[in-house]
């Protein structure tokens, strides 16, 4: 069986407690044989390069800057596109609008993450979007800028709103939020959603599933996120994990074995 997490933040993982080494042993050992890290800064993407430069052929990396880390340093276009086309970076972002932590640059949000849209485009490459109650002007973006291709992330939006990203062309992931008690909705979501239009992530080191909340998360937990979509979908888990790998391959251009 293989499993992807197709989106983690590997450098922010606590590797006082687990070296690098030994969190991807232990993903493999639940059959998590593939990892897509994803930054959140260009700063930060160059940083975990150099982190993860050995693992090539385990993991794969996005490169941008999520919404919420728009204030931290500039954000370059130029070193955004140089980065963004080196072969290991698979998708751009996270990027995407969260008006719930910020709104006093609401018209910045939607310049850099129209940036990401463009720079997708132009290098068929598609994008990791993040989403917080700005569902409207999230969908807004990627249609009116006609976004290559891409995925929702850590999804917790409404079954409305999943119908137009698939409409849109767009995938959608789910984390280890399925499994939390007040997710009664999002299950619902999460049937709705056809098989070959699924993903699943840990979003590691946060939104660690039931039973490892309050801990840190791990690759390794989209075995749990996996085995309890099985269950919602109402097929086997290793039917699951061949359509989520097969999903991740067709989003992202790669050959995964």
């Amino acid at each position: 069986m293989f499993l992807i997490d197709s989106h983690c933040h590997l450098d922010s993982l606590d590797y006082q407690q687990k070296t690098i080494d030994v969190v991807l042993d232990e993903a493999y050992k639940r059959d998590v044989k593939h990892i897509l890290s994803v930054a959140t800064t260009l700063s930060g993407f160059q940083s975990m390069y150099q982190l993860l430069d050995q693992y090539f052929d385990k993991i794969s990396l996005s490169c941008g800057v999520h919404p919420l880390n728009l204030g931290d340093e500039p954000f370059d276009l130029t070193l955004f596109r140089q980065l963004a086309t080196n072969k290991h970076v698979i998708a751009l972002g996270e990027t995407g609008l969260d008006y719930y932590y910020q709104q006093d640059n609401v018209k910045q949000q939607k310049a850099a993450f129209a940036e990401h849209i463009h720079l997708g485009k132009e290098l068929k490459k598609p994008i990791i979007v993040h989403t917080r109650q700005a569902r409207k002007d999230t969908l807004d973006l990627i249609k009116s800028e006609n976004a290559y291709s891409g995925v929702l992330h850590c999804f917790t939006e409404d079954q409305d709103t999943a119908r137009q990203l698939l409409d849109l062309g767009f995938y959608i992931s789910f984390s280890g939020i399925i499994t939390f008690n007040n997710a009664a909705e999002l299950r619902e979501v999460a049937k709705f959603v056809p098989l070959d239009r699924l993903l699943i992530e840990t979003d590691s080191p946060y939104l660690a599933p039931v039973p490892f909340r309050g801990k840190e998360n791990q690759p390794a937990n989209v075995r749990q996120v996996a085995e309890y979509l099985s269950i919602l979908k109402g097929t086997s888990l290793e039917m699951l994990a061949e359509a989520t790998t097969n999903n991740f391959s067709h989003l992202f251009g790669v050959t995964i074995c």
